[in-house]
């Protein structure tokens, strides 16, 4: 189990943050409302790593994630995201464990936490995100409905699951190896992730839910545009001009950090 932990001053300003208006026993209906107010909070993006990684490279541990998400409008990947939440629900009781996992050929490439409550394993998940709290069991596949996708659970293996979304082009998310990683396992692999071969540092992509709808914006892909998704379908509204300053105030991130991740990256998707 991890050994991160929050201060009450801090936490007491995340839950604030979330809107939550006080500390409540850790029960399923209360980690729900934890997640859904997560991801319409803070986004999977990866705007403030690159700029992390050309000024300082090194991670952006539960504090400093927190205090970018509440005053620049920050959010994180799965290694940094999975485990400033997951430090979030540990200093407020829950019990659990983190996990590195696969997806496809890419191993330990992708992390999630496992929380247990009343003897059942939930998958909680902002570092893709997943919209839902997915039950795991051995014993068949599992669904649950989130209000974008519907999820299945499907063992595959001994401790592995494959975590499935639909409808979406991408139906396996990625697979879960449902064993706990010790704090400094999983620290380790989170510095990895400012190495060489670090995931997500050569472009600006972001995920956010704005007024309960999903957007996204991937720099890789041109035109460059806001896209929108609704049960499996895409809407896309091309960007032009400053897009570097579009995408900061559509995502209410901090456009002067935007601006420099776009600077840093633009040059490996140049104008066709």
């Amino acid at each position: 189990m991890s050994t991160n932990n929050l201060n009450d001053e801090l936490t007491n300003k995340v839950l604030a943050f979330l809107g939550i208006k006080k500390r409540v026993p850790a029960t399923l209906l209360a980690l729900e409302k934890l997640l859904a107010a997560y991801y319409r909070s803070v986004p999977w993006e990866s705007v403030f790593r690159i700029v992390q990684r050309a000024e300082k490279p090194a991670p952006r541990w539960p504090e400093q994630f927190w205090q970018e998400a509440m005053a620049q409008g920050a959010g994180g990947t799965c290694f940094e995201s999975n485990y400033a939440f997951f430090a979030l629900l540990q200093t407020i009781g829950y019990e659990g464990y983190l996990t590195i996992n696969n997806m496809g050929d890419s191993i330990g490439c992708h992390t999630a936490s496992v929380i247990i409550l009343d003897g059942q394993k939930w998958l909680v998940d902002v570092g893709i995100p997943l919209y839902a709290l997915l039950p795991i069991s051995s014993r068949g596949v599992m669904h649950r409905r989130s209000p974008f996708l519907q999820y299945a659970v499907r063992p595959s293996g001994h401790a592995t699951y494959q975590i499935e979304q639909r409808p979406h082009p991408k139906p396996v998310v990625f697979t879960l190896i449902d064993e706990p990683i010790d704090d400094g396992t999983y620290r380790a692999a989170t510095e990895n992730d400012y190495g060489e071969n670090g995931f997500f540092l050569d472009f600006v992509i972001l995920n956010k839910v704005i007024n309960n709808q999903q957007w996204r914006f991937n720099m890789a892909e041109r035109p460059w545009a806001l896209n929108r998704f609704d049960w499996g379908q895409r809407f896309d509204t091309v960007l032009e001009g400053d897009v570097a300053t579009s995408v900061a105030l559509h995502f209410g991130m901090e456009t002067a950090v935007v601006q420099r991740a776009f600077a840093l990256t633009q040059h490996n998707y140049p104008n066709d």
